[in-house]
């Protein structure tokens, strides 16, 4: 029976890459060995790659454009045009492809044409509600747009974000397909599900020619649900030529100007891509020239708050005063975030990602004061909107290495306060895994996300307990006091990894994953220091991972219990003192003792045994599998369940 199953999928295996590789003369030979209705089960039967994809022969020739396969695949067998599969698709995992969606997006017109021929359902969508002809339009097919919409596909029909074939045309650059799009009735106003238009997407991906196109046929200057036109989306980008196309337009004023032209300015002074201050202080001067280019009508500067990650600049508010700081480099900068902050608002999205770059310059010339300045008001700035964290969470854990590797000084309340965010995010994670929002993320990546997020901050209390080492002076009663409570909160939370290991599990493994980029200059496992402060503060001595092995039965498998003597006794000394049970048992019934993979380590064991009575009880209802739920004190029954393996009996 084994060998049946592995001879077909091995014939599987054969048949899918057939298809795939175009060779139409092979796969019918296959084909045409067996009964019809093995066959017709071998072509759509669906194949798993290693990167996630997942479809049949039939589709994936498709997908490779290998019209003689697909013709003799529809002409000799029986098989449903309309199955579906999982491809990838410019890097984006496409879940309820179609052999048609595939041939559209790929640009395989000779496919297309057949499919179409044999019946293929033109407006059949994927799991997203993407269809064929948008595929076409994202790919910049026209001939294929064309031939689609000749034989009645829907070019209104939206994805599931409301994103029209229109919108991903002007996001793509395809003049030719938005202008046949428009020519056949597509409505330029139409808004996604935040609000953009295609006049927005093509503003801020700066495809000058399309918005030309798009206010021929109509397009209105709306805002989307971040409150950006399309005029200061493209200023954002820092996309000049679009801006000054947009500038003219009818429905924009004297004040939308003046906005969109010091954002252009500030833009250009802290995106990465388009970096230039001379255009920076060209667009800033000519706002401010246009703020008093009526002496009559002034429209003067209202300025924010001061924010002191910006040094509490203050915005020049009259020409002479941008004159003045012309050449001052870094308060070009400072003017130029102070100024987006206050036109995009704090709740918008794309306020921190210049703060963080300009922060990184700032580290890459060792000012790590004003890096970690602005890195912790983005931070803020995310988190406030319930932005991801998990990268600026790592970028702090190698710069706070960085620092504590070449002796920069490092603030112990910089550290909290990241520590801070860390727990708050692990904090929402764990909220989003037990009551999933409507979502847009995938439990996957939620889970992805936790498990990142719950190593890094392992890597932010390993700094932490660094600069408690250091600092033999000590810091601040209160800020101590705060750093147990944040702990305290973290180990309250109970979070895991997917392989159940907790963060006390991961401070005392040595194979815990470390970040390469000078986090691992400070970070290494297992930690003594991290382990103490966790347990300190709560951690469960006795959590079991998956394979029910706790903190203890990790500790005892350390290789180096010569060289890194003390922090092997330490930490098991730790976990006995705090309460781990000795005698508690994995999936492969081992205890601890049993586990210990150097005799260092069982000598350490010896001289900490102290069975209790309570412990040898609960070892022998385990021993002889006695039945004990209902028939000993709830409290007792987790108890005897650390002591052997198997479900609870009752």
């Amino acid at each position: 029976m084994e060998e049946e199953t592995e001879m077909s999928v091995s014939r599987m295996n054969r048949v899918y890459y057939a298809a795939r590789d175009g060779m139409a003369i092979t796969l019918y030979a296959m084909l045409n060995d067996n009964e019809p209705e093995y066959s017709n089960k071998l072509i759509s039967q669906k194949v798993l790659q290693e990167d996630g994809q997942c479809c049949s022969p039939f589709i994936v020739a498709a997908r490779f454009g290998h019209n003689k396969v697909v013709k003799m695949l529809l002409d000799k067998f029986t098989l449903d045009i309309e199955q579906e599969g999982r491809v990838k698709f410019d890097g984006y995992i496409i879940e309820g492809a179609s052999a048609l969606w595939c041939a559209a997006g790929v640009g395989h017109l000779n496919v297309v044409k057949t499919l179409v021929k044999a019946g293929a359902n033109v407006n059949h969508p994927t799991k997203t509600n993407s269809t064929p002809v948008r595929a076409a339009c994202f790919d910049g097919r026209l001939d294929i747009v064309k031939y689609l919409t000749d034989h009645s596909a829907n070019i209104h029909i939206a994805n599931k974000h409301n994103n029209t074939c229109l919108m991903i045309a002007a996001y793509k650059g395809h003049l030719d397909i938005v202008s046949f799009l428009l020519e056949n009735g597509a409505d330029p106003n139409e808004q996604a599900q935040y609000g953009e238009t295609a006049l927005h997407f093509a503003a801020e991906c700066g495809h000058c020619t399309i918005v030309k196109e798009l206010l021929k046929h109509g397009s209105k200057m709306t805002k989307n649900a971040k409150n950006m036109s399309p005029l200061i989306s493209a200023a954002e980008r820092a996309r000049a030529d679009v801006v000054d196309c947009l500038i003219e337009h009818e429905d924009v004023s004297k004040e939308d100007m003046i906005e969109a032209y010091e954002l252009l300015g500030a833009s250009f002074a802290n995106d990465k891509d388009h970096y230039c201050l001379q255009k920076a202080y060209t667009y800033l001067h000519k706002a401010m020239a246009l703020r008093y280019s009526d002496p009559n009508n002034i429209i003067k500067k209202v300025p924010g708050e001061p924010i002191a990650a910006y040094e509490n600049w203050r915005e020049a508010e009259t020409v002479q005063r941008l004159e003045i700081i012309k050449n001052n480099h870094n308060a070009i900068h400072m003017e130029s975030l102070t100024i987006r902050e206050r036109i995009l608002g704090r709740q918008n999205p794309d306020v921190p990602q210049p703060v963080i770059y300009r922060g990184a310059v700032f580290a890459d010339n060792a000012r790590f004061d004003r890096c970690i300045d602005l890195w912790l008001h983005a931070l803020n700035l995310r988190q406030m909107n319930n932005m991801s964290i998990s990268k600026d969470l790592l970028r702090f854990a190698q710069v706070f290495s960085q620092m504590i590797h070449v002796g920069v000084e490092l603030k112990f309340l910089q550290v909290l306060n990241v520590l801070e965010a860390s727990v708050v995010e692990l904090g929402r994670n764990k909220k989003k895994l037990i009551e999933p929002e409507p979502k847009e993320d995938s439990d996957q990546s939620i889970s992805e996300e936790i498990e990142s997020n719950i190593t890094i901050t392992l890597y932010i209390l390993t700094i932490l307990t660094k600069l408690m080492t250091l600092n033999e002076k000590g810091y601040d009663e209160t800020d101590i006091k705060r750093a147990h409570h944040l702990v305290h909160k973290l180990c309250a939370l109970q979070v895991t990894l997917k392989d159940g290991q907790t963060l006390l599990h991961l401070a005392v493994n040595a194979d815990t994953p470390v970040d390469d980029f000078h986090t691992n200059d400070v970070c290494k496992f297992p930690c003594a220091a991290t382990a103490k402060l966790l347990i300190q503060c709560g951690a469960d001595v006795n959590a079991m991972d998956n394979e029910r092995n706790t903190p203890l039965h990790v500790i005892v498998q350390y290789e180096k219990p010569i060289s890194d003597f003390m922090t092997l006794h330490s930490i098991i000394l730790d976990l006995v003192e705090a309460g781990a049970h000795m005698d508690t048992v994995n999936s492969q019934g081992k205890t601890p003792f049993d586990a210990a993979t150097t005799g260092v380590a069982e000598i350490i064991l010896r001289t900490q045994t102290k069975l209790s009575l309570k412990c040898m009880a609960a070892k022998a209802v385990k021993a002889y599998n006695l039945l004990y739920c209902g028939n000993v004190p709830r409290s007792l029954e987790s108890f005897i369940e650390l002591h052997g393996p198997g479900l609870n009996q009752g």
